[in-house]
């Protein structure tokens, strides 16, 4: 393990503005629709399931969203993370390429999820809204969601897709911890999870099904709104503090990125890295390449097709201009549970329509691998999803090495595998496909 240079800012410095990259794209995203009229959905058709700001937010084109500065007090226990220069990969994949990449690992809960989850719940209880529900794959968001809704005061109820449920036990320790009822998904709580136990009985859950859960939950309760961890434009909205923040440190470092990469499952991490970059290229003329690295079990960039489709499994949402699977497409039961989602947002989708952004898919035994020689050259043990985008970065190093050129690459490490480590062992027994 090789020392490596972290670039740190100051309390002071962190971001005081979320980053729309709506009010920059030059061909916005379809609507998204009712789908029994078919009639574009506005703010105020989604007042019932979410908070009304965080609706607001989600239809809003102004260029930059004021922070709260309760949000912003609670940021600061571990904002702005570091960004850190990856010499011992660059060491050890002999390459001329420069390597950075924003650890967003040192949260309280391991994960850029805080960043959108303190938000959402502080919008909430200003509402006066009492309970939320949510869903969620490999236990960061719900985790993140977790500790939010307790420091606001706000009971909580995470649907947890029954794969991870199984895979990753201490992830529903921290959520109860932070005291969140866990219930496995698709589970007999919900007349819909009843229904897909009916229809599936042998599944392994997916997000599609926990998220209808949640939903149903949340218009059928009084006082209660559902929270979303990826895949909307309020939640991407949120995790345009990281590129804001790596934006003020790759300049301290005098260089630029050539690529920005993250891990993709709806959008989140990937769009928070991105956007803030990615205004240059829209408003600059700049030429920085954006890859979204997802798995190949679940390769709706890469391998679905472009149209309206349902958020959920049973149809619950409105219908959302994306690259989809398929609503009921159900993913293989890896571990990067975080993944494991059948579309991606419509900003994200019609960006990558646009050629603003690529996208490659990846198979879990190269994410593992790509995750082990990270942890033994920078030594942190990255999440199942962040090995990933780890791959693709050490992927476009090795080119930079074959073309004998100098290249800067920025990834975003969107959290740690401490929790995760039953998923390396497997991977060390030789027990994953």
């Amino acid at each position: 393990m090789k020392v490596t240079k972290k670039i740190v800012l100051h309390e002071e410095e962190m971001p005081r503005q979320w980053y729309n990259i709506l009010a920059d794209m030059p061909n916005k995203p379809a609507p998204m629709l009712n789908p029994q009229t078919r009639e574009p959905v506005s703010a105020q058709d989604m007042y019932g399931l979410f908070a009304e700001e965080l609706a607001n937010q989600e239809f809003t084109q102004e260029r930059f969203i004021d922070i709260p500065d309760e949000v912003r007090e609670l940021y600061r226990i571990y904002r702005p993370t570091p960004l850190v220069r990856a010499s011992g990969l660059e060491k050890a994949l002999d390459t001329p390429a420069k390597i950075y990449f924003k650890n967003e690992s040192v949260s309280p809960v391991g994960s850029h999820k805080l960043n959108s989850a303190i938000p959402q719940a502080y919008y909430n209880k200003k509402q006066g809204i009492k309970h939320m529900t949510t869903e969620t794959g490999a236990g960061q968001w719900g985790s993140a969601l977790s500790i939010a809704c307790k420091h606001f005061g706000l009971d909580l109820t995470v649907f947890m897709v029954n794969s991870s449920y199984e895979q990753k036990p201490y992830r529903k320790s921290v959520m109860h911890t932070y005291g969140a009822t866990v219930i496995p998904s698709p589970s007999m709580t919900t007349e819909v999870g009843k229904e897909m136990r009916k229809r599936f009985p042998n599944t392994a859950g997916s997000l599609g099904m926990a998220i209808s859960e949640a939903v149903e939950m949340a218009i059928k309760q009084p006082d209660t709104r559902y929270g979303l961890g990826s895949v909307l434009n309020h939640v991407c909205l949120h995790q345009t503090i990281i590129g804001e923040e790596a934006r003020k440190q790759m300049e301290i470092a005098g260089d630029y990125p050539d690529v920005v990469i993250g891990c993709f499952g709806g959008g989140s991490n990937f769009s928070g890295i991105s956007f803030p970059f990615l205004r240059d290229n829209l408003t600059k003329g700049f030429k920085t390449r954006f890859i979204a690295a997802e798995p190949e079990s679940c390769p709706k960039l890469t391998k679905g097709k472009f149209e309206y489709d349902f958020g959920d499994t049973e149809g619950f949402t409105p219908l959302i201009p994306m690259f989809t699977l398929g609503h009921d497409f159900e993913p293989a039961a890896i571990h990067a549970g975080g993944l494991r989602y059948h579309g991606a947002g419509a900003i994200v989708s019609q960006l990558l329509k646009d050629g603003f952004i690529e996208a490659v898919d990846v198979k879990q035994l190269d994410s593992f691998k790509a995750g082990v020689l990270f942890s033994q050259v920078e030594g942190i043990i990255p999440a199942p999803e962040s090995t990933h985008a780890i791959k693709a970065a050490i992927d476009e190093a090795l080119k930079a090495k074959e073309e004998g050129v100098e290249r800067v690459i920025l990834f975003n490490l969107s959290g740690h595998g401490l929790i995760d480590l039953a998923a390396y062992d497997r991977y060390f027994a030789g027990e994953l496909n």
